[in-house]
């Protein structure tokens, strides 16, 4: 990252400053100014990490936020398809640093190569981009914090993870979960054998859109490029007609655009659950549960363990319930401690979580443990594996409910066994230029 701007920088200067003196002329004192050292407690210049966003709208403004409120992140230019949200960001950057030197890009292909100062982007689009805007921004030599869910398909996510491979870089996706410190807790119960042996781990999926419509929204008349651009908006996607409630965010619920229920928070959910399970080891059956919106869907390990999907037994959203033959926990959001099996277990909470940190050298903050891994090259707790293949659990579950039928699995070829519809649907066609 810096190491490598500082060493060019001072080069240069070198000489430069070696040339002007065979020449004779007399050069001033270079004078380095407070900002650039850094000020009080902010890093200076060379050790600062500089960021970009690339679809930042109202989730992505939290997400932004939360890394501007890190003293070695400096934000400074921001490219959307809505002019609209290229001018908010701006405004809230322009006013976080007070000054008026945060850029506006319309496309990310004139975005990337124009900006090779910035070291990381902040992905925050609709589902259809996360995965092609990621690639792109790797393949351009950028380190990524991408919102979930990391793909729309299973050869998305293995186009993420050869891309983090191919290009070096460093990803994290929006699991914030995996670092908030009663998750964290919950998953060690599990993985520690304190509630004996695994039987059963459950995953809150969201309770919206049961099921993904085909249709599309009826046509309207399509604003002005720089306006929105609406070719842009849709990206790999099918060519649909513009529809102001698709950029509103009405884009939810349609097949096109939406990994449904199951991705919605499963994408975090299942994320978790996969977390508790010995490394390597993945779903090889998945059992339709008899109805079309995946109520007690079930994804089977070869250990024996199930994990069962469901909408029920819950006051949060995002929850996860991991259950042994010794006890249980369960967490949402919202829940002020996990719930246990024995309030004896919550005895051991700080320990657990302290012992956690320093095992792991993991903070309790996602978008630090990415800041990080820039720095470190450490790969993040959320890279490109955990998100591919967290997601292909996604995907396979909504395969298995679009055909209604069980499906087998054989996670080494990524590819579903004896069953040549299904693994059509592990991809999907991608509108020109775009392509994995």
């Amino acid at each position: 990252m810096s190491a490598n701007r500082r060493i060019r920088i001072t080069r240069r200067s070198l000489m430069r400053r070696a040339a002007v003196a065979a020449s004779g002329v007399v050069v001033a004192p270079y004078v380095l100014t407070s900002t650039a050292l850094g000020a009080g407690d902010k890093p200076p210049a060379s050790d600062r990490i500089v960021v970009g966003g690339i679809g930042v709208g109202r989730r992505g403004s939290s997400d932004l936020r939360w890394m501007m409120g890190e003293k070695d992140v400096q934000f400074v230019a921001t490219c959307d398809v809505r002019k609209d949200r290229r001018e908010g960001i701006k405004k809230m950057v322009d006013a976080k640093y007070g000054n008026n030197d945060c850029k506006v890009y319309r496309d990310m292909r004139e975005f990337l190569p124009a900006r090779p100062d910035i070291d990381a982007m902040l992905i925050t689009t609709g589902e259809r981009w996360h995965a092609m805007a990621a690639i792109t921004a790797m393949k351009a030599g950028k380190d990524v914090y991408c919102e979930k869910p990391g793909s729309m398909t299973v050869a998305e996510g293995q186009g993420l993870v050869e891309a983090g491979r191919r290009y070096g870089r460093i990803f994290q996706t929006g699991t914030q979960r995996r670092s908030e410190a009663n998750f964290v807790f919950a998953e060690q119960l599990a993985r520690t054998g304190r509630l004996g042996k695994l039987h059963t781990i459950k995953a809150h999926i969201a309770p919206w859109n049961p099921t993904l419509s085909h249709d599309w929204r009826p046509a309207e008349p399509q604003p002005a490029r720089d306006e929105v651009d609406w070719d842009l908006w849709l990206g790999p996607c099918p060519w649909r007609p513009y529809n102001k409630k698709y950029i509103d965010g009405g884009w939810r619920g349609y097949y096109d655009f939406h990994t449904g229920d199951i991705g919605e928070w499963g994408s975090h959910t299942i994320c978790q659950c996969q977390g508790v399970m010995p490394e390597g080891m993945y779903p090889t059956e998945f059992i339709h549960p008899g109805n079309i919106d995946g109520e007690g869907f079930q994804a089977v390990y070869p250990n024996g363990v199930k994990m069962v999907l469901t909408r029920r037994g819950w006051h949060g959203s995002c929850g996860v319930r991991f259950e042994g033959d010794e006890g249980w926990v369960s967490v949402a959001d919202r829940y002020g401690a996990p719930e246990v099996s024995n309030p004896s277990l919550l005895a051991e909470f700080k320990t657990i979580v302290r012992d956690y940190v320093a095992e792991t050298r993991r903070p309790l903050n996602h978008m630090r443990d990415l800041l990080d891994c820039v720095k470190t090259r450490r790969q993040p707790i959320a890279n490109p594996v955990v998100s591919h293949r967290s997601m292909s659990i996604v995907h396979c579950a909504n395969i298995s409910l679009w055909l209604g039928r069980s499906l087998k699995w054989d996670p080494a070829r990524e590819e579903f066994v004896n069953d040549a519809e299904a693994n059509q649907l592990r991809s999907r066609a991608m509108r020109d230029p775009w392509h994995i």
